[in-house]
């Protein structure tokens, strides 16, 4: 699953949510955004495949309720990613986000 932020009303904390459960919580994952504006959760974590990632957030690492079903359950988890994400974009930031809103 992928969020266009490019697109007026994407961004918003139930595409968040429903991004978070879109994978399960068995291994890394990180959260990205692309070059072109669409926020996903990724596969590849840390500083790997980094082309075309205009910022990143900190690894999520496994079996610790990040990512998944039960994560997408957790209203201050979502808001926190969904203002990081917001935040972020909006200023035009480029880089590894060590901070979450």
């Amino acid at each position: 699953m992928k969020i266009d932020l490019n697109k007026p009303g994407e961004l918003t904390l139930e595409n968040v949510r429903t991004l978070i459960a879109s994978k399960d919580d068995s291994t890394h994952r990180q959260i990205r955004v692309s070059n072109d504006g669409f926020l996903y959760l990724s596969d590849d974590v840390g500083n790997r495949n980094l082309d075309g990632v205009k910022f990143r957030l900190e690894t999520l690492d496994p079996f610790n309720g990040y990512v998944g079903a039960d994560a997408a359950k957790s209203d201050s988890w979502v808001e926190s990613v969904y203002r990081t994400v917001k935040k972020n974009r909006e200023s035009g930031f480029t880089g590894y986000v060590d901070f979450m809103e």
